[in-house]
Order: C-alpha cells, then sequence, then structure tokens
C-alpha cells in the first residue's frame, strides 16, 4: 500500500540487468535513498558483501543522520552484537519474523511504523553523541551467585515466558477461525492457557506454568499440559543453572517431546519451545 499510495519507491539489486555494474549500481541507489532496510537473518551477518560492504556504507550515512537504517529481523541470530544492536528493529520488541505465530501480523507491525515514518519525511536519524571514550571490549567477568540472585534471575524468567505466551496468544487470536486461543493469569506467578483447533475436530491444548518457588518440586519453574494444573503436578521444569558467568534456564523435559530445536539456555528459547510443544497439542506448527 505504501507503494500504491506513492509514499515509497523501493529498489534491491535484483532490479539491476544483465551487465550492469553491480557495485556501481549499488552504491548509487544507496547514496540516492532516505531509509534502509536491513533485512536480517543468519545468511545476511555471514554475507562479507551485504555486512562489510553495503551494510557499513549504510551505518557510517546513519551515524552522520543523512539516512536511517531499520534493521528488519526475519530469522533468529546474534543481530544484537552486530553494529545493528545499538538501533531499534522491527518488528515489534526485535522477535523474528519466523517466529511468529501469525507473520501477516509482523508485517503489518512494520509497514505501520514504517508508515510512521515517512509520514515525517524531514526526520533524519539521530546520530550518536561523540565521545572520546574508547570503545569498551565484551568482557567476561567471573562471580559467584547467591540464593537471591536464582531468585530474581528465576522470577524474570519466568515474566519472561508469560508475556512471550501472552503475546503468542494474541497473534492466534488475529488467525481467527479456525482457531481460538485464551490466557489466563491465575495469580501473578501462574498462568494458564487454552487452544482449540476447529479445524481438527476440535482438538484442544492446555498449558499451565507456575513460577512461585513455593508451590513447586524444587523451587523451580514448573509446566504442565493439563487444564488447570494443580500445584506441584507438572509434566517438566525450567531449571535455573549457573556457570561462572552467569545464570541460565534449562528445559527439563519429563518425556520425549516433538519440540523443534531451540536455544534452551536462554528465557526466549525456553518459552519458544514450550509453546511449540505446546500448540503441537492441537495440530499447529510454524516453520
Amino acid at each position: 500500500m505504501l507503494r500504491r499510495q506513492g509514499a515509497i519507491d523501493a529498489w534491491y539489486d535484483r532490479e539491476i540487468l544483465a551487465g550492469g555494474s553491480i557495485d556501481s549500481e549499488i552504491d548509487a541507489n544507496l547514496a540516492d535513498s532516505d531509509i534502509f532496510l536491513a533485512l536480517v537473518s543468519p545468511d545476511f551477518l555471514a554475507s562479507k558483501y551485504c555486512y562489510e560492504r553495503e551494510m557499513a556504507k549504510a551505518i557510517k550515512r546513519h551515524d552522520d543522520g543523512s539516512l536511517r537504517v531499520i534493521p528488519i529481523i526475519v530469522e533468529p541470530c546474534d543481530w544484537t552484537s552486530s553494529p545493528l544492536g545499538a538501533l531499534k528493529a522491527l518488528p515489534k520488541d526485535g522477535k523474528p519474523i519466523s517466529t511468529w505465530a501469525n507473520q501477516n501480523v509482523a508485517y503489518v507491525d512494520i509497514v505501520e511504523e514504517l508508515r510512521r515514518i515517512v509520514d515525517r519525511p524531514n526526520q533524519k536519524a539521530t546520530p550518536p553523541a561523540t565521545s572520546n571514550k574508547r570503545e569498551s571490549r565484551p568482557y567476561r567477568i567471573k562471580r559467584d551467585f547467591d540464593a537471591i540472585d536464582f531468585a530474581e534471575y528465576r522470577e524474570n524468567v519466568f515474566k519472561k515466558i508469560r508475556e512471550y505466551f501472552r503475546r503468542s496468544i494474541e497473534e492466534l487470536n488475529e488467525i481467527g477461525d479456525p482457531i481460538r486461543a485464551r490466557f489466563e493469569g491465575t495469580s501473578e506467578y501462574a498462568f494458564t492457557c487454552m487452544l482449540l483447533n476447529k479445524g481438527a475436530r476440535n482438538k484442544e491444548a492446555h498449558i499451565t506454568i507456575r513460577g512461585d518457588s513455593a508451590s513447586t518440586f524444587g523451587g523451580e519453574i514448573s509446566y504442565s499440559f493439563d487444564p488447570r494444573a494443580p500445584i506441584n503436578s507438572a509434566n517438566g521444569f525450567v531449571r535455573i543453572e549457573a556457570d561462572e558467568y552467569q545464570l541460565y534456564p534449562t528445559l527439563d523435559r519429563f518425556s520425549f517431546s516433538r519440540s523443534k530445536e531451540t536455544d534452551s539456555r536462554t528465557p526466549e528459547g525456553v518459552a519458544e519451545a514450550l509453546w511449540i510443544e505446546f500448540i503441537s497439542h492441537a495440530g499447529i506448527d510454524h516453520d
């Protein structure tokens, strides 16, 4: 719609005709652009040309305020460790498009934000403040973790899992028929979700997740695939572990799971693994 309304004129390198000079045409179009959309994926970060040439030039113009660089996170990857990590990414919260239950919702979020930008054509990217400080290196510092550290981190992990499920339920409800989904917070440290797939003979899925250490085995985050599962009923746990440098969650399942591979040493990875297993019970999957 932005193109149809004449709000934008987009270009990408597939428009270079046979016999054209790749470097010069890319440079010319980059120099003439107001917005640079970096479609970020593992392939993008691994591409020497995309990362070291195109993005480097775009970031330089972004820093002097003559171009706005917008990271579009297409697939999960270590993009926050790149120069793009300092920029606000799309879609919302930098959640990769491929992980949204309904990817159209992610694309609409991106378009709405782009519309806000093109509606204010005179607003340039804000160049970073200059500083005489040398850029700090990514040091890792060993430390010991006490009981309070574990308790606070466990609480933070639970909140991130709860928010992941709440947003994901909203995404499923955007799809509409034949899917119906419900999120219910039963207490500050417990919630339950129900999913109904009317397209598969009303197949149901349930999950109850508890983060109240006083109500679970061993004081860990518990989960159960039973509706409104009672206290001390679980199909597995999210346990909090520590190495010499950091705290991290691990997923402890009591039985074999068909869940796809995720980064189960991050709160988001654990949440995604539980979500994929939950929706699979209702005959739903996503790439």
